[in-house]
C-alpha cells in the first residue's frame, strides 16, 4: 500500500515539474532575448520624445503576435482601441534601389522593437491609380503599431519615378529616406537575372544580358535599357535633392548588408534616432542558404524567401569591363554628393 502511494506521489511530482517547466519555457520564449528586456529609451530629433504611456521594449516584444493578428484584420475596433494601436504614415521609407538588398533591410529592420514595416510594397507615389485614392487609402495601408513606434515602407521604384520626390515631399518634408544601393554592374545584372527569371517560368524566351546591355549599332552601353539605367545612381538622387536635403538620406552598403548586416544596421539605427537595439544575436549565418537570417527570439527564426540570392548567368568579362567603366564617373560623383565611398571597381 505504501509502495503505491510513494509511486503515485512519484506521478504527481512529475506531472507538476513539467508543467511547471513548459510554463517557464512559454515565458522565455515570448519575452525573448535578454538583451530587449530594457526600457525603451527616448526616440529624438523628429520622432518625437517619450510619452507617460509609453511601454518598454519587453511588452512590445510580447505583443509583436498580437499586432500581426491585426495585420491580419483579426481585430475589433474595441480590441484597437483598447491597445492604443494606430495606423500611421511612415516616417521613414525605403525609396530603392532596386535589387539592392531593400527586402533584408526592411526584414532586418522589422528586428527592432521600435519598428513597424509594412509587409507589402504600397506603390502609392509611383502609382498614378493609388496616389489619386489619397493620402488616408495610404494610410490604411500601413500596419497597426503603438504611438511611438516608427512605420517604414518599401517600394524600389520610388527612386526612378520622377514624379515621386515631389510627392513624398507635400506628406512630408522631413521624413527620413534609405537607400541601399550595390555595385551597379552587379545590380544591373542581378535586375536582369529576376527579369529571366520571370520569363522562363512562363517559358518565354529572353534576349541574353550582353545584348540588352549594349546597344549593337554603336557598340556602347545602352543607357535606353532599364537595368543599365537604374544603376546611374547620381542621376535619379539630384532628382530628389531638389526637394529633400542631402541629410535627410542615408546610404546603405547593400554588398556589405549580406556579408556583414549588423555594422549597417547600427547606422541605419543611429540616423533613425533609435536606441541601439539590434544585436549579433538577432543575426546568424545559415551556410546551406549562404546569407545571413534573423533571430527574433529563442523560438521565432525567419530567412529571405528562397528567390533572394538568385544565381546570375554567366556575362561577357569585356561587357563587365565596359559597364564598369561607364559607371565609374557616376559612381565618383555619387560618393561626393553623400560623403560615403564604396570599393567599386
Amino acid at each position: 500500500m505504501l509502495f503505491k502511494q510513494q509511486a503515485l506521489l512519484r506521478q504527481k511530482l512529475f506531472v507538476l515539474g513539467s508543467l511547471a517547466i513548459g510554463s517557464l519555457l512559454y515565458l522565455v520564449a515570448r519575452v525573448g532575448s535578454l538583451d530587449r528586456l530594457q526600457p525603451l529609451c527616448p526616440i529624438d530629433g523628429r520622432f518625437g520624445s517619450r510619452s507617460q504611456d509609453e511601454i518598454p521594449l519587453r511588452a512590445l516584444q510580447f505583443k509583436r503576435g498580437l499586432l500581426h493578428e491585426f495585420r491580419k484584420g483579426n481585430a475589433t475596433k474595441e480590441q484597437i482601441r483598447l491597445h492604443n494601436l494606430v495606423q500611421q504614415l511612415p516616417k521613414a521609407i525605403i525609396i530603392g534601389v532596386r535589387k539592392g538588398g531593400t527586402r533584408a533591410l526592411l526584414e532586418m529592420l522589422n528586428l527592432h522593437p521600435a519598428v513597424v514595416k509594412a509587409s507589402q510594397e504600397i506603390h502609392f507615389f509611383d502609382n498614378d491609380e493609388n496616389y489619386a485614392k489619397g493620402i488616408e487609402w495610404y494610410r490604411k495601408k500601413m500596419p497597426f503599431s503603438y504611438p511611438h513606434q516608427i512605420t517604414i515602407e518599401k517600394s524600389p521604384a520610388y527612386f526612378i519615378t520622377e514624379e515621386v520626390p515631389e510627392r513624398i515631399y507635400k506628406m512630408n518634408s522631413s521624413i527620413k529616406l534609405l537607400i541601399i544601393v550595390r555595385e551597379p554592374t552587379t545590380r544591373a545584372i542581378s535586375d536582369y537575372t529576376q527579369v529571366l527569371e520571370g520569363k522562363e517560368r512562363k517559358n518565354k524566351t529572353y534576349y541574353k544580358f550582353e545584348k540588352l546591355a549594349i546597344d549593337p549599332n554603336t557598340c556602347e552601353v545602352n543607357t535606353k535599357y532599364k537595368a543599365v539605367r537604374t544603376s546611374i545612381y547620381t542621376k535619379h538622387l539630384e532628382r530628389w535633392l531638389k526637394y529633400f536635403p542631402i541629410e535627410q538620406f542615408h546610404i546603405v552598403d547593400g554588398d556589405r548588408l549580406i556579408t556583414e548586416p549588423l555594422p549597417e544596421l547600427q547606422l541605419v539605427e543611429k540616423f533613425l534616432n533609435l536606441p541601439p537595439r539590434i544585436s549579433q544575436y538577432n543575426l546568424y549565418f545559415n551556410a546551406t542558404r549562404g546569407f545571413y537570417c534573423l533571430r527574433f527570439n529563442i523560438v521565432f527564426n525567419k530567412c529571405l524567401a528562397g528567390s533572394k540570392g538568385r544565381i546570375h548567368p554567366e556575362v561577357d568579362t569585356s561587357v563587365i569591363t565596359k559597364l564598369r567603366k561607364f559607371f565609374h564617373p557616376f559612381n565618383q560623383k555619387f560618393y561626393q554628393i553623400t560623403g560615403r565611398t564604396f570599393n567599386w571597381p
